[in-house]
């Protein structure tokens, strides 16, 4: 199944998009549940609920604007950095150069505020360079929580896996470096476009998909999940040891080789550049950096 939140005739709806991804159809909800996009239904899902009765009348995806799929996230997303290994690679000849870190020891997490979620078509606003002027794109594939838990072993992970969706994970380079820690430059307004809607975990395996990025039509980024340093049974595990996760809680997976920052010389972002994220059973976002 894939649920879209979208806005039609001026109104916020949560819906199921047809298996051609034509067209969606609401489900009967409140205009409070539909705020939240898929978040209030997997919380009912998760307690025992079922989903809502479906409108009668489907619209054409065309004819809508689609949002995030979680547009109003329940509280920071979780993010994981290095876990490709030839992202990890990239880096380490970058001005990252430097980090003790061992990637292969222990998977870095850090988090993005969720004020900072956008639309999958939404306009990605550059700070100016008085605040940073290396802003980078990062291709996540991002896992949705579907039974919270404490933790959770790798082995029980994936039946804690509601579904998938896709992410940027815009950066400020500069700021992320100069505070030596990551939220900061990872949580700018509109650093985390997402969609361009969810896909079931029964429609996908997230374990065995494609991230590719392109920028401008030039493909920077091509990387199969099967290449994660760290798997997602692995995240789960890890970000659940001592931290409950709950129903519609975020985990981006991390990002393939190719950044701007990994180039040579580097290449950031400049206004008018369109950053496209595509992800195998899933479709794509494009965002204009404006």
């Amino acid at each position: 199944m894939r649920i879209a939140t979208y806005r039609h005739l001026n109104q916020r709806h949560v819906g199921q998009v047809s298996a051609d991804g034509q067209h969606v159809t609401a489900f009967q909800v409140s205009a409070e549940v539909a705020e939240h996009g898929a978040l209030r239904l997997i919380e009912s899902l998760m307690a025992g609920g079922a989903l809502p009765a479906l409108a009668t009348t489907a619209v054409p995806v065309q004819d809508v604007q689609l949002e995030a799929p979680l547009p109003l996230p329940r509280r920071n997303i979780w993010c994981v950095g290095r876990n490709y290994h030839e992202h990890a690679k990239e880096l380490s000849a970058s001005v990252f150069k430097d980090s003790n870190t061992n990637t292969q020891a222990w998977p870095i997490v850090f988090t993005k505020v969720p004020e900072c979620v956008v639309g999958p078509t939404d306009p990605v606003q550059l700070p100016g360079s008085a605040v940073s002027d290396h802003i980078d794109y990062e291709a996540e594939l991002a896992v949705v929580i579907g039974k919270g838990g404490k933790n959770i072993s790798a082995a029980d992970a994936m039946q804690h896996v509601y579904g998938y969706t896709i992410v940027n994970d815009v950066t400020a380079r500069d700021v992320q470096m100069r505070h030596q820690q990551w939220d900061m430059g990872k949580s700018f307004d509109t650093f985390c476009p997402m969609g361009p809607w969810l896909v079931t975990a029964d429609e996908l395996d997230g374990t065995r998909t494609r991230v590719r990025c392109f920028v401008n039509g030039e493909l920077r980024q091509d990387g199969p999940t099967e290449q994660l340093i760290f798997d997602i049974p692995t995240l789960i595990e890890t970000i659940s040891r001592g931290i409950t996760l709950y129903p519609g809680d975020i985990i981006a997976t991390g990002t393939p080789a190719g950044v701007g920052m990994g180039l040579k010389p580097p290449r950031y972002l400049q206004a008018g550049d369109v950053v496209r994220v595509e992800i195998d059973g899933i479709g794509h976002i494009e965002n204009k950096f404006i």
